[in-house]
């Protein structure tokens, strides 16, 4: 078994995406470990503010069957395929890492470089693995996070909770 985490993310209809994208990797993979659910403007576009949160989990998928599993459950809840990155979106999951799995090309990029760029990311991720060094750089996540610059991508608790 390999623990992965992924970056949930939602700014159409976001409660209901969010609850219906966690009970969809529950019932592929069983139990979860996820993250308070931060709130942040669109980044890259105008829109609708994003929840966003991390879950971790266990499974025995190789990296290829992972990644189809969490676009199958995407579409399943309604999101639109057009291969376009910035744009409003009812459910996105990403794979951020995949144990300590270093690949990066056409159809896996692990770790995800979204860790070190975007604070939806990395904030949720060192909340629930902060003592789990990045795969490339050996820092920890919490270590990533102390030294993030957070003047410029403010995000906050959301009113959701994952209770």
């Amino acid at each position: 078994m390999t623990q992965v985490y992924v970056g949930i993310g939602s700014n159409i209809n976001r409660e209901e995406s969010i609850r219906g994208g966690l009970e969809a990797l529950s019932k592929k993979f069983g139990e979860l470990t996820l993250s308070d659910i931060y709130e942040s403007e669109a980044y890259g576009f105008d829109g609708d503010n994003f929840y966003n949160l991390v879950a971790g989990f266990q499974t025995d998928l190789p990296v290829n069957g992972l990644n189809a599993a969490l676009k199958g459950i995407e579409i399943d809840l309604g999101r639109e395929q057009h291969g376009k990155k910035f744009l409003p979106r009812t459910l996105d999951i990403d794979l951020l890492l995949y144990g300590n799995l270093v690949q990066h090309d056409k159809n896996v990029d692990v770790p995800r470089e979204d860790i070190e760029q975007y604070a939806f990311v990395l904030k949720p991720l060192a909340d629930i693995a902060g003592d789990f060094r990045h795969p490339e750089t050996n820092k920890t996540f919490a270590e990533m996070w102390s030294a993030f610059d957070k003047q410029d991508q403010a995000i906050w608790p959301a009113s959701m909770s994952v209770e």
